[in-house]
């Protein structure tokens, strides 16, 4: 080995003149990495803003399938279903009045003539149709159809959504909510964004529906030139364009909706170069103290870093495809403890997909255990009510032969076997009751009670109800009967007669021997009929009971007064179809008890209605 006659030259002087020779590249290097950085951050901040474009549309989306699904569900109404328009209007003006964002209600049937409008009197003339075109399209392909912004008979903008629908008859119309764009208007401003960004929805036509910034008056007008034209480069996408305040903005746009509908979002072009200027700042002290930390430290432990950073790059390489990890501890503490953290990782990503696998057949099993049992539970309520309509029908036919050959004997045999005649009578009326219970909670289960409204006379209507309990309950306790001389409701006067002969039986039945209290009053907007006894009375317990179908109290004197428990069952679904609603109270077992009936009051009709004079009070006294 030959001597080298040049001085040996000590490390750290060998840094620092290959950090004088290497400062040329490092800062070549250095510049490009700025650069690559900044295309990095813009491409990053363009991927962000069309990410938030779509998750804002699909959030649009959202809000007009969740439309689309309220007014499906509610042409599955009975009033639809039957045909009943006047009944589906009174429906569909309470659900507009229910939806602070909805305009009103339309209806139109299959050749596009308007129904009727909830704005509007039922059987109104034909009011203007916002977009007609969107009908058209909604009746030609028969599915669901947004339309464009457009401003109302009464000044307010709005979009209509646009659902066809049949009824049980088969017959085609299309069912559409005016919608005012405030809802839009919500959900564009939860978006959290940045001062200045702005951020745009627009119809199918390209009208804005909703704007981050100066929503009401660029309300209902078209995009930009600039965004127009970026908008028609495809189905979404990014681009320079100016907003209608004259701003040089990036825009995302996205027009990927079921609907037809976009979302645009942009962000000012001179927060992208505050941006490129930041990370130069940042690209150039990273370049500053990495030149002063490779004299000191790279020679020393750049090599085994990056060999040990390499193997753990390799580790989570596989970690990421699903293969095992094996970690070598290293003298590194802090790539020691990332290896450990790669190892944790590891397992745990093991025991979860082991969790999430049985979670997920606990999960199928459940859904499928859930769903025969609602398939079930379906199956026998349906095999309930064809039982109860059939057995009713066939239950009721034998009646009439039986009450003929009754009435058959009495005139043959003049007085032979009197009492045993009005036994069986009475009992053939008994049956006869209970099967009428029977089709009628039967009817009003399968939703096909049918009622004929018009003006009705309560003060009529209770005394019909109170000479028919007279003539069937012998004898009768005195009823007290307070009344006007008029009182008027809209609603089917027989159906009125069997509510009220059902409570003032059941208050004979179970009012013991104390007087019988029946109370017709008007108060602002309603008429309320009230029937009291000082009978048995009931526990708090039972009175919200007592109006289930088929529910007897538990008392001896409940059972030995007969009955299937319907008449309360019935007696409310009867006034809830009338608009009413059904009360009951007591104070307490033995105490007696008092059941209202409240409906809404119509104004007196002056169409020569007469049914006398009336009276303010008057006892009734059974025979």
């Amino acid at each position: 080995m030959r001597p080298d006659k040049r001085a040996p030259l000590r490390l750290r002087y060998l840094l620092v003149l290959l950090t004088v020779i290497g400062f040329l590249p490092v800062t070549l290097i250095g510049a490009w990495g700025i650069h690559a950085a900044a295309d990095y951050q813009r491409r990053e901040l363009e991927r962000s803003m069309l990410d938030q474009s779509r998750a804002l549309l699909s959030a649009v989306d959202a809000e007009l399938d969740g439309w689309v699904d309220t007014l499906r569900g509610m042409s599955h109404a009975p009033a639809m279903a039957g045909g009943d328009l006047q009944a589906f209007y009174t429906l569909a003006r309470e659900q507009a009045r229910a939806q602070p964002d909805w305009v009103g209600v339309l209806l139109s049937d299959a050749r596009g003539k308007l129904l009727f409008k909830t704005s509007l009197p039922f059987g109104s003339p034909e009011g203007r149709i916002a977009d007609p075109d969107s009908l058209s399209r909604a009746l030609a392909t028969r599915v669901p159809v947004v339309g464009r912004i457009a401003v109302g008979q009464k000044g307010i903008a709005a979009f209509p959504v646009r659902v066809p629908v049949t009824d049980a008859a088969n017959r085609f119309y299309v069912l559409t909510a005016a919608i005012q764009p405030s809802r839009v208007l919500r959900v564009v401003q939860r978006q959290k964004i940045p001062d200045g960004w702005v951020i745009s929805v627009h119809d199918n036509t390209g009208l804005r529906v909703a704007r981050s910034r100066d929503h009401e008056r660029t309300m209902g007008t078209g995009p930009s030139p600039t965004l127009a034209r970026l908008m028609g480069t495809g189905p979404e996408g990014v681009g320079v364009s100016h907003t209608l305040e004259g701003v040089e903005v990036v825009t995302a746009f996205s027009k990927q909706s079921r609907y037809g509908w976009a979302v645009a979002v942009g962000a000012p072009t001179a927060d992208l170069r505050a941006a490129w200027l930041r990370s130069a700042a940042v690209y150039a002290t990273a370049i500053a103290a990495s030149l002063l930390l490779c004299t000191a430290l790279a020679a020393l432990i750049a090599r085994r870093t990056v060999r040990e950073m390499a193997a753990l790059q390799e580790q989570a390489a596989r970690l990421g495809r699903g293969q095992p990890v094996d970690v070598t501890p290293s003298r590194i503490y802090e790539v020691d403890q990332m290896g450990r953290a790669l190892a944790v990782a590891a397992r745990q990503r093991t025991e979860h997909e082991r969790e999430r696998g049985e979670l997920l057949a606990s999960l199928e099993k459940a859904v499928r255990s859930q769903d025969e049992a609602l398939a079930r539970a379906e199956s026998a309520s349906q095999s309930k009510d064809h039982f109860l309509a059939v057995l009713g029908h066939e239950l009721r036919n034998p009646l009439s032969p039986i009450v003929t050959a009754l009435d058959l004997m009495e005139a043959r045999e003049q007085g032979a076997y009197k009492r045993e005649r009005e036994v069986m009578r009475r009992q053939v009326s008994h049956l006869k009751r209970l099967v009428d219970d029977l089709l009628d909670v039967s009817r009003i289960t399968r939703g096909k009670l049918e009622l004929r409204m018009e003006p009705v006379d309560l003060v009529q209507v209770a005394g019909q109800a109170v000479e028919t309990v007279r003539a069937t309950r012998s004898p009768a306790p005195p009823i007290l009967a307070r009344m006007p001389a008029r009182l008027w409701v809209l609603g089917d006067e027989s159906r009125l007669v069997q509510v009220l002969t059902n409570l003032l039986s059941n208050a004979v039945r179970f009012g013991g021997e104390g007087d019988i209290e029946l109370a017709l009053e008007q108060h602002p907007g309603e008429a309320r009929v009230r029937v009291s006894d000082r009978g048995i009375g009931m526990a708090p317990e039972l009175i919200e009971r007592i109006f289930e179908p088929f529910y007897q109290a538990p008392q001896p004197l409940a059972r030995a007064a007969g009955g299937l428990g319907l008449g309360l069952s019935i007696v409310r679904s009867i006034v809830e179809l009338h608009g009413g609603r059904l009360r009951a109270d007591s104070p307490g077992p033995g105490l007696g008890s008092t059941v209202e009936v409240v409906l809404p009051l119509l104004a007196e009709p002056d169409n020569g209605y007469d049914h006398g004079a009336g009276g303010s009070a008057e006892l009734l006294r059974g025979d």
